[in-house]
């Protein structure tokens, strides 16, 4: 995005760019999300750093969300672009699972990686984990470079 597209998408208000891709549950198909969000990501200007941050941390997520899944459904990742985030929300079918633990070694990586974490049972079949990224954004356990 060059300043100067950044500035007319800026005054236009309620735009944005949603992308959504449906894929087999199954690892094997884990690079096509991964690829995706570098190039989205790309799309909004973040720097090298960040665009890995964000496929490491989507790659994450998806394998957490992948464990619980029902064999022969399928994923779906929706990504958000606004302005300078984007938001990735990936979700399974499960059977009867509850949310992802918050305390294991996963959560903390994908914590560490995204601005912010959550996760979504919004039916007690469907499972979800949504991850923000804004570009430029320092975060608070960072240390000086």
């Amino acid at each position: 995005m060059t300043e100067e597209t950044e500035t007319r998408a800026a005054g236009v208000a309620g735009i944005r760019d949603v992308v959504s891709i449906r894929l087999p549950a199954a690892s094997a198909y884990l690079s096509v999300l991964r690829t995706a969000t570098a190039g989205l990501a790309a799309r909004l200007d973040f720097t090298l750093d960040e665009i890995e941050d964000l496929r490491i941390a989507v790659d994450e997520a998806c394998a957490m969300l992948l464990s619980e899944a029902v064999p022969g459904t399928d994923l779906t990742a929706e990504f958000e672009l606004t302005g300078r985030e984007m938001q990735v929300r990936v979700e399974v079918a499960t059977v009867g699972s509850s949310a992802p633990k918050r305390d294991d070694f996963a959560w903390m990586v994908l914590t560490a990686l995204a601005d912010d974490v959550d996760a979504v049972t919004d039916s007690p079949d469907r499972m979800a984990i949504v991850l923000r990224k804004r570009r430029g954004a320092a975060h608070s356990a960072a240390g000086p470079a």
